[in-house]
Order: C-alpha cells, then structure tokens, then sequence
C-alpha cells in the first residue's frame, strides 16, 4: 500500500495542517499502525485527512490539544487497545480540552470503563467500542474458566507444571473427590449482551448446563429462547439458584458482587469473571470462599491489574488468566475493522451509519 501516513505529532503544527488539510475532515489516528485491514485504511484516507499522535503520554497530549496541534479534528481512532492509551483514563480534564469539531471516538476492545462515555456524550461526542469482534474469543476463555471451575484445572495444571512429583501425585490422587462435571448444572450470567449471550450458546450445546440470566433490561423472549437462556427477576433470584455465575456485564463505577451479594451466592457455588475485575469487592470475594459460599472462580480481570491479589493467587481453586480472554488475532482484525467502519457510516449516513454506540442516549446534540 502507498504511504499515506500524515504528519506526526512531533512534526505538525496548526500553520503547517492549514497547508496540508483539504476540504476533507481530519480524523487524529491514536497510537500504532494499522496491521490487518490496510484496503480499509486505504478507503479511510480517501475519505478523511488523518492525522497520527504514534505514542503521547498525558501530559504532552494534554499541551498538544491545548495547544491546537491537531487542528479541528472530527474524529478520533484507536485501532488497538493496548497501544494509543498512554495519556490514561479520558475522564473531563481530557475531555474538555477536545475542540468542539471533535464528533466521534471510534476504539478497539469491548470495554470502556477507562473512558467517561457521559462526559463525552454531554460535549456531543459519540463513542463507538468493537465488542463484537472480541465476542468468539471472549466466550470461549469463558468456557474454559468456567470448566476450570467445576474440574479445577488451576489446581492440576500447577502441579503439573511444578515438576515436583509430590504435587503431581497430590492432585491425581486427590482432586477426583472434590470436582465435578458441569452438565445438567445451572449456569448463572449477569449482562445477555453479545458476549453474554454467546456463552450461552455455547455452554448450552458444549457443556449441556441450564442457562439463566439477569440483566438491567430484559431481552425479547424470541432472543431468550435462540439462545436457550431464562430471565431471572433480580440478581439475588440468579446467584440463590447458580451453580456457576458468569460476570459479563460492563462496570459503571459501581461494585456489583460485595459482602451483601455473597451471601446470596447458592452454598458452594462458583464465579468467572470475564468482564472487569472492580465489580468484584476481592475482599469480599477472599471471605466467600474461607466460608465455603464459593467454591471455586475463574478470574480473567482483576480489581487492580496488572496487580492481582495475592490470597487469591495462591488458592488451588482459583485460576487466574492476565485480562486476556479477548485476545486473539481474529480480535484484533476486528477491532481494526469495526473502529474504520464506524467512521465510514459516520460520514456516510450520521448516527444512522454508526456500527457500534454505546452513549447515544446521553447524547447531547445541541453542542
């Protein structure tokens, strides 16, 4: 593909875009190089100008958008979730240094809890995440926790890979008397979005589990019966009645799973949490299961990554994953993919092109 990358961040200034800029609108590129979708980028230069801050940590990003840098940009794109973040979370001292042309933030990954949708929505900017392209690989490590579980495959695989034949030899002999198949069990998932509801699929067909959920809006019963799940009135209802409860839900600032809601956890049973670790009290979490209220978790995110807690790291009924359910080649193509998307049906057609919102209901369109 040609070279088509604009000016860096180190190399732009207002006098020198004026120059530059046609009468296409500018989109500020955040972070790595495109890798996959290059035909896609390629269409996504014809249609904007694109300008590229490679890596900026806060302070310099802070004095570049103060400083009119980037010029009037309408939209922003970060194609990856793990490059392109390097100023920290986007909360109002962000925010509010953005130039009022600024309309869309298009960003890779499923969750945005590192980013005020509200804020941006108030300043008439929409937000557009990629959770569906992470979806196949997210319910799937979902799976695999949630049989870890039920069979604690933590317990063995540390034994395992400890080379100690007494450990080995501990676990073959042992873990047979406190482990069980999941089928015919009850799988609890709070959040029936994309990844939610594909985890049902899949646990109902692969692991022959009853599926129920609670969410703060019940879906259409058409939906419910595709994907084999049956509504529960209220979170107590759903953790007195799993075996097994999945967290797929996004995190608002708020502690979902605490001392209070421990207690409603069916005796024995068990948690996998593939969303983000603050909705969980870990605490608390600790507590549950010295009291024997949870038996066993699977923890993709932790409250304080890339820190996680020690008590829990040290349990053989816990297995712990780096926050990398979603990861995998297929993901990253889609995120790619559906950030450029986004931009396109933008420009196309408005909020009616748009692929993936997430904030339009606050959305401020008086700015």
């Amino acid at each position: 593909m040609a070279d088509s990358s604009p000016p860096s961040l180190d190399s732009t200034s207002p006098s020198s875009l004026s120059s530059s800029i046609s009468s296409k609108p500018t989109i500020l590129h955040l972070g790595a190089d495109v890798r996959w979708n290059h035909d896609l980028y390629t269409k996504l230069c014809q249609k904007f100008n694109i300008i590229r801050t490679y890596s900026a940590d806060r302070e310099t990003f802070k004095r570049a958008l103060k400083d009119g840098t980037w010029g009037d940009f309408v939209c922003m794109y970060r194609p990856f979730w793990n490059t392109g973040g390097e100023m920290g979370n986007w909360d109002a001292e962000l925010i509010d240094l953005l130039p009022r042309s600024c309309k869309l933030f298009a960003s890779a990954g499923a969750g945005f809890d590192w980013v005020d949708t509200r804020a941006l929505a108030s300043r008439g900017i929409i937000y557009c995440n990629a959770a569906s392209a992470c979806t196949e690989s997210v319910a799937d490590a979902t799976l695999f926790l949630v049989l870890s579980t039920f069979r604690l495959f933590g317990w063995s695989s540390r034994a395992a890979h400890a080379c100690d034949a007494a450990q080995f030899a501990d676990a073959m002999s042992n873990i047979a008397a406190v482990t069980h198949n999941p089928n015919g069990r009850v799988l609890g998932i709070i959040g029936l979005g994309k990844i939610g509801a594909r985890v049902a699929e899949k646990v109902g067909v692969a692991l022959e589990m009853r599926v129920l959920y609670y969410d703060v809006v019940r879906m259409e019963v058409e939906r419910e019966k595709r994907v084999g799940a049956e509504w529960c009135g209220s979170l107590q209802e759903l953790l007195g009645r799993s075996d097994c409860t999945v967290l797929a839900t996004p995190f608002n600032g708020v502690v979902l799973l605490g001392e209070r809601e421990f207690g409603w956890f069916k005796e024995g049973s068990r948690l996998v949490n593939v969303a983000r670790g603050k909705l969980v009290d870990e605490e608390a979490l600790v507590r549950a299961m010295e009291s024997g209220r949870v038996s066993a978790v699977g923890l993709d995110a932790h409250a304080y990554e890339p820190h996680v807690n020690e008590v829990l790291a040290k349990r053989r009924d816990v297995m712990m994953l780096s926050h990398c359910a979603g990861a995998s080649e297929e993901s990253h193509v889609g995120f790619e993919r559906l950030g450029m998307e986004n931009l396109l049906g933008w420009l196309e057609k408005g909020e009616a092109g748009l692929v993936s919102p997430v904030n339009l209901q606050w959305l401020n369109r008086d700015t």
